[in-house]
This record gives C-alpha cells, sequence and structure tokens, in this order.
C-alpha cells in the first residue's frame, strides 16, 4: 500500500559528479526495455529535495507515490552526488519535481533524457517579483536561466511554491486524469494555507517596520523581502559562503561590526552553510546577545509538511524580532 508520506532514502555524498550524471542518463535511457513511464491512475513523483516532496506529496495526496533523491536533515544539496538507481528512478518517474536554476543541477542533468512530465519552479519566474500576487498577474513561461544566488531557493518564495503546486496538479492531472479534481482541489488547499504563511510575514512587516538583519547566506531572500526585511551582511560575505569559499578579513571584520554595534535586529543563519568563517560570526552574534534565527533549505528531522516547517521558521523569525 503506498503510504501519503513521500518516501524517505538517507543518501548523503560530498563529490559532485554531474558529468556522470549525463553519462548514466543516457546510457539507462540507451538501454531500456521501454519508452518511458507508463499510463497509470497512480503516478510515481520523484522530486530534488525532500522540500519539493513535501509539495507534491500536499497536491498528490494518496493518490500517487512521491518520492526525494535528496533527503538528508543536516545534509548540503549542493555536495549531493545521484546513485545509478536515482537516476533510473527520475527516468521512470511520471512526474519530476525541481527546484531549477542551478540549485539542484543533478536533477535537470538527469531529468534530461527522462520522458516523464517535468515541473521546475523556477521556469516562469525570470525576474520574479517577490510582492508577485498570483490572483493579480500569471506567470510566463521562460526558462530558468540568468537567476542570481539571492533568487535561486524557489521554495522560500511562497507565490512562487503555490504556483509550483498548480503546476505540480496540472502535471498531475495529465498522467493521472481520474484523479484530476482532487489534485487540483488538494492544491487550492494547498495554496490557501501558503497565502497564510504569506499573511503572517505581512504581520511582522507592519509589526517590525524598516527591521534589518544580517544573513550568513542569501538563503531566504524572499521570505524577507515578503516580511519587508532588510539584509544588509556584507554582499561580499554571503557571496563567499553561496560558493563555498571562505570571506575575505574586510568582509568577516564588517559583518562582525553590525553585530557588535547591534545595528541588526536578528542574524539569520544557515545551518546547511556552516564553515570557520559562519561559525565565528555565530559567536559574535551570541556574545552580544543578537537574536539567532537558525534556518535550512532542507526539511529538519521529523518534519515532512512544507506549511509546518515554514510556519516554524515564520515563528522563531517573528519571536527573534520581538527580542530585537
Amino acid at each position: 500500500m503506498p503510504s501519503a508520506r513521500f518516501r524517505t532514502r538517507r543518501r548523503y555524498r560530498r563529490t559532485a559528479a554531474l558529468a556522470a550524471v549525463v553519462t548514466m542518463a543516457t546510457a539507462l535511457a540507451a538501454c531500456s526495455g521501454d519508452s518511458g513511464p507508463e499510463a497509470t491512475d497512480h503516478p510515481v513523483v520523484v522530486a530534488s529535495t525532500d522540500v519539493w516532496a513535501s509539495v507534491a506529496q500536499a497536491v498528490a495526496g494518496e493518490n500517487a507515490d512521491v518520492s526525494a533523491l535528496f533527503d538528508t536533515p543536516g545534509g548540503d544539496p549542493h555536495e549531493f552526488e545521484p546513485t545509478t538507481s536515482d537516476t533510473a528512478e527520475v527516468l521512470d518517474a511520471n512526474v519530476i519535481v525541481m527546484n531549477g536554476g542551478h540549485y539542484d543541477a543533478y536533477m535537470e542533468s538527469a531529468a534530461n533524457e527522462a520522458e516523464g512530465k517535468k515541473v521546475v519552479a523556477l521556469s516562469g519566474h525570470e525576474g520574479h517579483d517577490h510582492d508577485h500576487d498570483h490572483e493579480a498577474g500569471g506567470t510566463g513561461h521562460g526558462d530558468s536561466e540568468g537567476h542570481s544566488h539571492a533568487e535561486e531557493h524557489a521554495f522560500y518564495d511562497f507565490a512562487v511554491v503555490a504556483d509550483t503546486a498548480d503546476d505540480i496538479a496540472g502535471a498531475l492531472a495529465e498522467v493521472a486524469p481520474v484523479h484530476a479534481d482532487a489534485y487540483r482541489a488538494n492544491a487550492k488547499r494547498f495554496r490557501a494555507d501558503v497565502d497564510n504563511l504569506r499573511g503572517r510575514l505581512a504581520t511582522l512587516r507592519d509589526a517590525h517596520p524598516d527591521t534589518r538583519v544580517a544573513a550568513t547566506e542569501p538563503l531566504a531572500t524572499g521570505l524577507l523581502n515578503a516580511a519587508g526585511i532588510k539584509d544588509v551582511a556584507p554582499a561580499g560575505f554571503s557571496a563567499a559562503i553561496e560558493e563555498g569559499q571562505s570571506p575575505s578579513a574586510a568582509d568577516r571584520a564588517a559583518f562582525e561590526d553590525l553585530l557588535r554595534g547591534r545595528q541588526v535586529s536578528a542574524l539569520i543563519y544557515n545551518v546547511q552553510a556552516v564553515d570557520p568563517a559562519t561559525e565565528a560570526i555565530l559567536g559574535v552574534a551570541d556574545a552580544n546577545r543578537v537574536p539567532i534565527v537558525n534556518f535550512t533549505e532542507t526539511l529538519p528531522k521529523g518534519v515532512d509538511d512544507y506549511v509546518a516547517w515554514q510556519s516554524s521558521q515564520i515563528a522563531q523569525l517573528g519571536r527573534a524580532l520581538g527580542r530585537g
């Protein structure tokens, strides 16, 4: 009996090998005995990360088998290397869900030869306006090229997430039309839940106008923008952490000055992008009693619901701003 929860498989590797993924996908496609996923009333959905799997599961309900390639709490999705069996799952999937913007490049590569329907969160959101209102404006269908690192974390932009849920519902409805109404109803409920999250961010914006924070990495840019919160961390520091490099001494000093002078209301700390520089910043924030908000880019251990995850993080942010 397929579970309503997406299946989890704990795998985490530190050596990226995208060229190998492309070769692997081509070889698997060439030797496959069929022409792709078969028509079914119970589709198989494969997502790049557990975050996107949780969105897909909210839409699919009991009427699909949803899994994630990367689902390691505390791991770094940028460093994930899929196995041969991972790639085979992507090739056999009826629906493939990914972030795009090269955030999950391993999935983009693995899906090159796949015949399943592809849902890319950033597709159609080039130059996305973080105040985008789904009811007031439609979404285009461009590609996901050209996104800055600050924009690549589409799962922190609630408007994009809600639109992606609609796209997943549409893809599933094409694959399994018998459940089309259920998929669309689930997506509608999910959008309502996400709209509630957006309302809470608007409340934060009204309660804490002109708030400044400093983030170790541009992870939650969409969420902060929606809450009217400005990230004033040195751009060079954030960019270096995003690229897996060491920030310059000048950028580290500038960041520390913000914290020692309590020029920000909180430190936004990505617990999945940690190195000696971020740990030092964390220590300075703690020593100077700057509230610390720990954000993640995949689901924490024991959490498999997107809305619950983000609701908890918004609550944490609100508590920090109340103390800052």
